[in-house]
């Protein structure tokens, strides 16, 4: 891996990193300001970036979104107000003087786990992301899986029975919203209350995991998954990937496969869209 820059944009952080030789040399963070449009989030990128303006660097950038042709939709207004086909990668390209390339942040983070985390001799290979969002990476026969139109791993956008996307029912942004219509301060509060023993947050909490892993089980047929990485400020909390386990394990075998936490861990997407973007 070339010497590279690599953002990852997330629900509420939007971070920056210098990778040389594969190594990640130095970062920073700075509040994502997700609720203000994509114009608002460029000007925060455009800031992380100002240590680097005076130098010549391939720039790789992770989002959520779908992406086509450099350009962003965000189908989540909860999550991306504002961003309908926006030219993410043109718009960057201009501000920042350097060639920019634009990935999603689920297929990063997989293309990351599996070059430097946990998918190692597995050929079929998934990253769950759950987090403000809930997104997904896939690695098939070796490679990553990128579709022309965006929606090569949209998980969170499968609609369930009553036609709720699992975004909007199992996100830790729905469970903040969960968490309000019942009496929760927070969907941490939820969370902890059900760790605790809460018998109605248990339920609550446990109902978003279970369609998280009746999802997982169809592609697991589909698609022959073989192992699957989880990732995201709710994936990565304590007990959830417990939780996940144990719904999957009521499926028989042949709709389970492993299921192990990030390695690395909240930094997949920036060492995925580094190697991507180095790759170019």
């Amino acid at each position: 891996m070339h010497s590279v820059i690599a953002f990852d944009i997330g629900g509420s952080q939007s971070r920056i990193a210098l990778f040389e030789q594969g190594q990640l040399i130095w970062r920073n963070q700075a509040p994502t300001p997700s609720q203000l449009g994509p114009d608002a989030m460029v000007e925060t990128i455009v800031k992380l970036y100002r240590p680097f303006a005076q130098k010549s660097l391939p720039v790789g950038v992770a989002i959520t979104g779908q992406l086509t042709q450099g350009c962003v939709t965000g189908h989540n207004v909860d999550v991306m107000p504002g961003w309908q086909s926006y030219p993410l990668q043109a718009v960057l390209t201009e501000r920042l003087q350097q060639p920019v390339q634009i990935y999603n942040d689920a297929r990063a983070a997989a293309w990351g786990e599996y070059q430097f985390g946990t998918g190692a001799q597995c050929s079929e290979f998934l990253f769950l992301t759950v987090s403000t969002g809930i997104g997904a990476g896939l690695v098939l026969n070796g490679r990553l899986h990128i579709a022309a139109n965006g929606f090569d791993a949209e998980i969170g956008e499968m609609l369930l029975a009553d036609g709720v996307t699992l975004e909007n029912y199992a996100s830790g942004t729905a469970l903040g919203h969960l968490a309000q219509r019942n009496g929760f301060d927070s969907a941490k509060h939820l969370c902890d209350a059900a760790d605790a023993g809460d018998v109605k947050a248990n339920e609550l909490y446990q109902s978003g995991i279970a369609e998280v892993a009746k999802k997982l089980t169809d592609l697991a047929v589909m698609l022959g998954i073989q192992r699957a990485a989880v990732g995201g400020s709710v994936g990565l909390r304590s007990g959830y990937l417990e939780r996940l386990r144990s719904e999957m394990q009521r499926y028989p075998a042949m709709y389970q496969f492993e299921l192990v936490p990030a390695a690395l861990g909240a930094d997949a997407g920036l060492f995925g869209v580094a190697a991507l973007a180095s790759a170019e």
